[in-house]
């Protein structure tokens, strides 16, 4: 059983019991959030396509912890001028635990 869900402006495949990392959220350590625009659930084979979300259905999580992600290096250049631009930043992440789809 795996549903696809919307997380922050992003989408995500998830499966229970599986840990990813999002876009930080505002929620504290050790507690449960509910994401409730789940665009589709398959549960042995029967899909399920929401129009855009599924109506009544939900993805429980809990937040692990937060950190950084790795570093992101952005490099400019135009070729012949003398252009160079070198930057970067690290991601601030969530990591959370999927705990019940449905």
């Amino acid at each position: 059983m795996y549903a696809i869900v919307e997380i922050a402006g992003h989408q995500y495949k998830v499966q229970k019991d599986q840990q990813i990392f999002v876009n930080r959220l505002q929620n504290e350590e050790g507690s449960k959030v509910d994401f409730d625009r789940v665009l589709l659930i398959e549960d042995g084979g029967k899909v399920t396509v929401g129009a855009p979300a599924i109506e009544g259905k939900k993805v429980t999580a809990s937040v692990v912890k937060h950190l950084k992600g790795d570093k992101v290096l952005v490099f400019k250049k135009k070729r012949r001028k003398g252009y160079q631009k070198k930057n970067g930043f690290r991601a601030y992440l969530t990591e959370i635990k999927i705990e019940k789809i449905g």
